[in-house]
C-alpha cells in the first residue's frame, strides 16, 4: 500500500487521504509547530511516511518512496534547520 501511496500521490489509494494532502497537512503542522518555539531547537516524532513526506516538501522534490527512510532495524532521522528550511542532513539512524 505504501508503494501505491507514493507512486500516486494526487489518488486516494483504499480510501487512503491523498499524499499531497497529507503532505499539506504535514506541513502545515510543523509551520505551527515551529512558530510556537521560535527560541529553541524542536523534535518531531512521527511515521517514517509521514518523514518522508516532510522530506520532500524540504527537498522540493516530488513525492516519492526515493526519500523514505531506508530500510534498516531501527527509527531513522533528519535534520533541518528551522529559520531557513534547508535541510542539514538526510535520513540517519537514530541509534548511531
Amino acid at each position: 500500500m505504501a508503494e501505491l501511496f507514493f507512486a500516486h500521490p494526487e489518488t486516494s489509494i483504499r480510501g487512503w487521504e491523498r499524499a499531497v494532502n497529507a503532505q499539506r497537512r504535514i506541513v502545515a503542522a510543523v509551520e505551527g509547530v515551529i512558530a510556537a518555539a521560535p527560541e529553541g531547537d524542536v523534535a518531531i516524532v512521527a511515521h517514517g511516511g509521514v518523514g518522508a513526506l516532510l522530506l520532500c516538501h524540504l527537498l522540493g522534490a516530488l513525492i516519492g518512496r526515493a526519500h523514505d527512510q531506508p530500510p534498516n532495524n531501527g527509527g531513522n532521522h533528519f535534520t533541518f534547520d528551522a529559520a531557513s528550511r534547508h535541510l542539514l542532513h538526510g535520513w540517519r539512524p537514530i541509534d548511531v
